[in-house]
């Protein structure tokens, strides 16, 4: 049984590591096309285009366009060939990142990553999540390899939006039980083999910095303060939480995700929100101990991640519309299946259901 661990070339993280993305992205090459999500392109355009010319290297930046789409990457691999560019630099959200990872793919070009936000697990990994135009989920692209680099500026994700560092958790809260999901079922991960201890460890150290960590982190980020508690939460959300999943394996959590994003009332959620939910209902799932659902629902109503269908966007709950979840759940070559027994689109159904009225139970407790 072939196990493999995989993992970016280096992992930076610290107070102003954006002021030297030139001096980085210099030992790949000497021209480079910087993606930018929206926020970034308006605060950090200028600086960063001074900052690489001074380097002696070509700058050409583009501002991302919404979505990881093929249409969006095929617009920006047009522009390496017209500038004859030899380095990809990613600058945003988990979205801008997973593009640019692509767009590198594609021009088989080296990509830097530089996240603005702690809110995924995208930035470490070998993985483009792609989705259509309109921003329903399509495929996977697994890639050759993880990026060269990824760098954590924490001036940076310290100002960060509150919810998007809280979805992030939501996202890395995942981890630990899809890895051991894929652990006992011994299925295949995306790394193309088995689960390694060193991911599974690695996996629960995620899960156990967040239950410690993440609430105090949340209150210091609420206050544009950079505390031990958010350093540890930020390398949870993103190192941990990325090779984690990558060599941990996924599984029902963020199957369900996939298939919330067929409903158009979960479109304004965040990624890791829905995986939050999904979480919940993977471990209905499993039927997993009270005190590891309760655990988890503590977690969740603390930080402000959702735990109820409504919570989501979903406020006419109806069969129809929970059984097209679940049947997108289950869609062939979806990572449910690597659950460690049959999954059905009725027990997806029964699951998503019963977590949505857990939630509601407990809401009503408080």
């Amino acid at each position: 049984m072939e196990k493999i661990i995989q993992s970016p070339g280096k992992y930076v993280q610290g107070a102003g590591e954006l002021n030297k993305l030139a001096q980085r992205v210099a030992d790949f090459g000497d021209a480079a096309l910087v993606v930018l999500s929206g926020t970034m392109m308006r605060t950090k355009n200028d600086s960063l285009k001074q900052e690489f010319e001074d380097a002696g290297i070509k700058y050409v930046s583009e501002k991302f366009g919404g979505e990881c789409s093929q249409t969006e990457i095929n617009r920006l691999r047009a522009l390496i060939d017209e500038n004859d560019l030899k380095v990809v630099v990613g600058v945003g959200g988990g979205k801008t990142l997973d593009t640019a990872k692509a767009v590198a793919h594609y021009a088989k070009l080296p990509v830097l990553i530089a996240p603005s936000i702690a809110s995924t697990d995208a930035p470490c990994s070998a993985l483009s999540v792609i989705y259509t135009d309109d921003g329903v989920f399509e495929s996977y692209l697994v890639l050759p390899k993880n990026p060269e680099m990824v760098i954590m500026d924490t001036d940076v994700i310290k100002n960060a939006p509150v919810r998007l560092f809280v979805s992030g958790m939501g996202d890395a809260m995942a981890t630990y039980f899809e890895a051991q999901a894929t652990y006992d079922s011994a299925s295949v991960v995306m790394s193309g083999g088995h689960v390694t201890n060193s991911a599974l460890r690695l996996a629960r150290l995620c899960f156990d910095i967040l239950m410690a960590d993440g609430l105090k982190a949340k209150l210091a980020i609420e206050k544009g303060v950079c505390t031990p508690a958010v350093e540890n939460v930020i390398e949870a959300n993103t190192y941990l939480s990325g090779v984690g999943f990558e060599s941990g394996g996924l599984a029902a959590a963020h199957a369900i995700h996939n298939g919330l994003t067929v409903l158009h009332e979960c479109h304004d959620m965040y990624h890791g929100e829905k995986v939050a939910f999904g979480t919940l209902a993977q471990l209905v799932m499993e039927n997993r101990p009270d005190e590891e659902i309760q655990e988890v629902l503590d977690f969740c109503v603390s930080v402000g991640l959702p735990i109820t269908l409504k919570q989501l966007g979903c406020t006419e709950v109806t069969e129809e519309k929970i059984m097209e979840v679940a049947k997108a759940s289950t869609a062939e070559g979806e990572t449910i299946f690597n659950m460690p027994f049959e999954v059905t689109a009725e027990s997806v159904y029964a699951a998503i259901m019963a977590a949505d009225a857990l939630g509601n139970w407990y809401l009503d407790q408080e």
